[in-house]
């Protein structure tokens, strides 16, 4: 037996295998039996084993093979067998250019590890994006594009895409609206209800899917606000929540071996404005419009075509963040601070905030910083310090919490089985109750079963659902059903007119019908009648019958000419009487009476009126018969039609009434009298003519013949007078004028005749102006008078036949003729 003690980088442990070979020899082949004891000393731990190992094989020098436990052999020489332990020593922690804490990667040979720097992609808001390695910028493209793919193909048809959308009136920002999932035969898209939300719904191939749902190396899941598309074979996941996405991926497989808008995953954002043909982008705007694809849905875009103007990524007009954005920096969520920076979270913020003040999308940006801290286990409850703008509403039946497990434990699952320790936040069941399964949003106390009306139910529990009795039985299938029994009925029979057989629900089992009689009204004959004015129809169903019966009785009205009048209501009998309908009831009609008065009439007319009576009214009517004159001293005057009469204080003024039509119409006569000169007169000769108006010279008893009469005066004519008095001539006196009865015309005969000029002459005299000037003006100057006829009518016949025209006329005519009688 040879003795070897092999000691690895680390003192505290030794080795010592002690070989004892038999062999049985064939054409190189041996069978070797090694038995290996050692001591393993770490810190104040022994540990004494025994290997023994029975192998057939050919071993060469210097030829090695692994054992267990981070063990190699090699073959030394002449049967020596040297046993080298692996020893670890820890890798010095490297620092992530996105923030973010390095992750432990086992190494090919499974014994000992090394840090890496995982792909971490996120995208939020309108939208902001956070590269592989950390890069923060903004893109307002309205298109689809690349968020990852292989640059070179490892991976049959994968890549991660997103479709944006303008997410505000103006199209000016834009929003993630689907993330688009490529692995191998299946697509998955992961698409936001209603803009603005995080309701996300999920279809692969483009056929809606139930989650979780796991085919073909896909599985999708929600984790708290997130679905989540994971490839195990791939390691890595995509969260979408309809504000926010995220991608990971293990940098062993993808690290220097992406491109897109997620830039090249390789710990230096020097190259992650990477452009499709491997040129660096002056910056990541200009490099988002370059990575477009096809998308039937937006014919605008097309790859290749590049916007003329990058979008703009900060607020035109300086603004005042919102207070929500300050959180960031604030103690709340102080305790991420040491481990992600909130700096790029903060601006995406304030941008949000000031070109969206009305979305609320400041909110994505302290949602996407706190998944990102809950990533790295510092978990943040941020959404209470928000003032209700970023409130989160669960369901009745969950209640929410800022930090959760990414996989809820369900009845189907153990506690055990989940080692990760990261959280999300999300709805989960109350404390005490747990999901009942992954794919059945019930959350339950103890562990029976769930059947599809989502009712939880313990082991051994009965119960009927669909029809079916069923019993919840712990392993198997968990429901076992079978057809429900319904208890014997009796018979029903329906006797009855307007009762037929009808099957209705059972109140006490509903999965049993039951047949009972049921009254339906159109089967009965019987039919309503029709009933006087004053009367309604009344019906009543008498007991344990169908049919209705049918009555007239008092609608307590009065009735009067075919009208129907509620009690204390106006009723129109005739004109004369004023009625009501009253609450009394006549015994024999049975109908409310009718009570009247008569309406007073009022019997007093004003001057100049008569009450006369009028056909079909019970009260007389004031009729006018007179003319009603007020004189200037605000006397009145009453005068029939015909009459004329002087005014009782100016002789001068005559009043007469006439009837036109049935129109009375009064009219004021004055008499103009003919010019008097008092010096042309003999002493004792001045006195009033027979009007008692006007002066004249002849005596009041004696007659004046018709004759030439000088006067002197003034000529004025157009403001111009003459410049002394000159000699005017006129004509004065009295002619014969009679009215007497003929007997042979049975009339009367009238006789009229005027004192008026038979022969006159043109003189001329010179008038002066107020200007100075003087003007020829000519003036008639009368030779002879003499009496002249003239026509006499007879008013009344005039009227009769005459128009209305011929009837004023006629009414003037009296009225001269009056002055003319008064002035002789």
């Amino acid at each position: 037996p040879a003795i070897i003690t092999t000691s690895g980088t680390t003192p505290t442990k030794s080795f010592t295998t002690t070989e004892t070979t038999s062999s049985s020899f064939s054409t190189n082949t041996e069978t070797i039996t090694t038995t290996t004891s050692g001591i393993f000393t770490s810190g104040s731990t022994s540990t004494s084993g025994s290997i023994t190992t029975s192998s057939a094989f050919t071993s060469f020098e210097s030829e090695s093979w692994w054992l267990c436990n981070c063990t190699k052999a090699i073959c030394i020489e002449d049967n020596i067998v040297q046993v080298v332990p692996i020893i670890c020593n820890p890798p010095p922690k490297p620092s992530c250019s996105n923030g973010l804490s390095p992750v432990p990667v086992i190494d090919e040979d499974g014994c000992c590890w090394h840090w890496e720097c995982d792909c971490y992609c996120t995208g939020w808001g309108d939208p902001h994006y956070m590269t592989f390695d950390g890069l923060y910028y903004s893109y307002q493209g309205n298109c689809t594009y690349v968020l990852v793919e292989e640059i070179n193909k490892q991976v049959d048809n994968f890549g991660v895409y997103i479709d944006n959308y303008h997410c505000d009136t103006r199209d000016i920002v834009s929003c993630p609206r689907t993330l688009i999932v490529r692995h191998e035969t299946q697509e998955v898209r992961l698409a936001v209800a209603k803009p603005n939300t995080l309701q996300v719904e999920v279809t692969v191939n483009k056929q809606a899917v139930a989650l979780p749902y796991k085919k073909f190396g896909v599985s999708i899941y929600e984790s708290g606000i997130n679905r989540v598309v994971e490839i195990p074979e791939l390691k890595m996941n995509v969260t979408y929540n309809g504000l926010a996405f995220s991608i990971r991926m293990p940098y062993s497989l993808f690290g220097n071996n992406t491109h897109g808008q997620c830039g090249t995953c390789n710990n230096n954002t020097a190259d992650d404005c990477m452009l499709p043909n491997g040129n660096i982008a002056e910056n990541c705007e200009i490099m988002g419009d370059h990575w477009q694809v096809v998308d039937p849905s937006k014919p605008q875009c097309s790859p290749g075509l590049v916007p003329s103007k990058a979008p703009s990524t900060t607020p035109v007009q300086p603004c005042k963040e919102s207070s929500i954005c300050e959180l960031l920096f604030g103690s709340v969520f102080e305790p991420c601070h040491a481990v992600v920076q909130p700096d790029k979270y903060y601006a995406a913020c304030v941008f949000d905030s000031c070109v969206l003040p009305n979305l609320d999308l400041e909110c994505s940006s302290l949602q996407v910083y706190a998944a990102t801290c809950a990533d790295q286990n510092v978990c943040i409850d941020w959404r209470s310090h928000t003032n209700g703008v970023c409130s989160y509403q669960c369901p009745s039946n969950k209640e929410y919490r800022a930090c959760g497990p990414i996989k809820e434990i369900t009845c189907k699952t153990s506690e055990q089985n989940e080692t990760s320790t990261k959280q999300v936040e999300g709805c989960f069941c109350p404390n005490g109750t747990m999901l009942y399964d992954s794919g059945v949003d019930v959350c339950v106390k103890t562990c029976g079963c769930v059947g599809v009306d989502n009712i939880p139910r313990e082991f051994g529990e009965k119960f009927t659902v669909d029809c079916q009795d069923c019993i919840c039985l712990e392993g198997g299938s968990g429901i076992v059903c079978k057809p429900h029994e319904c208890a014997k009925q009796n018979k029903t029979i329906c006797d009855g007119e307007g009762f037929h057989e009808v099957t209705v629900v059972n109140s006490e089992d509903s999965c049993c019908p039951i047949v009972t009689c049921k009254c339906n009204t159109s089967f009965c004959t019987a039919k309503a009648p029709k009933c006087s004015l004053g009367f309604e129809v009344y019906s009543y169903i008498p007991s344990s019958q169908c049919c209705p019966v049918y009555e007239c009785v008092p609608k307590r009205v009065c009735v009067h000419q075919n009208a129907e009048f509620l009690p204390n209501s106006s009723v129109f009998v005739d004109k004369c009487h004023d009625c009501f309908c009253t609450n009394e009831v006549n015994v024999s009609t049975q109908l409310n009476i009718i009570s009247c008065e008569h309406i007073p009439c009022n019997t007093y007319c004003e001057s100049g009126y008569e009450l006369q009576s009028v056909k079909g009214e019970c009260c007389g009517k004031c009729v006018q018969t007179k003319c009603v004159i007020h004189t200037a001293d605000k006397s009145e005057l009453i005068l029939s039609p015909g009459e004329f009469k002087n005014d009782p204080y100016d002789n001068c003024t005559i009043y007469s009434c006439v009837n036109i039509h049935n129109q009375f119409i009064s009219s004021t006569s004055e008499i103009t009298c003919p010019a008097f000169n008092e010096d042309s007169c003999k002493p004792g000769t001045i006195g009033f003519l027979p009007n008692g108006c006007c002066k004249t010279c002849a005596p009041l008893d004696s007659s004046t013949p018709c004759s030439v009469r000088e006067r002197t005066d003034f000529i004025v004519h157009k403001g111009c007078r003459s410049a002394n008095r000159v000699v005017m001539t006129e004509c004065e006196g009295t002619c014969g004028t009679f009215s007497l009865y003929s007997a042979e015309a049975n009339s009367m005969d009238h006789s009229c005749s005027c004192c008026r000029e038979s022969s006159t002459t043109v003189k001329e005299v010179e008038l002066i102006c107020p200007s100075g000037d003087s003007i020829s003006h000519e003036y008639i100057y009368v030779e002879s008078c003499s009496c002249q006829d003239s026509e006499c009518n007879n008013s009344q016949s005039s009227e009769s036949q005459s128009t209305e025209e011929n009837d004023e006329e006629s009414t003037l005519n009296h009225i001269k003729r009056a002055i003319s009688l008064t002035a002789k």
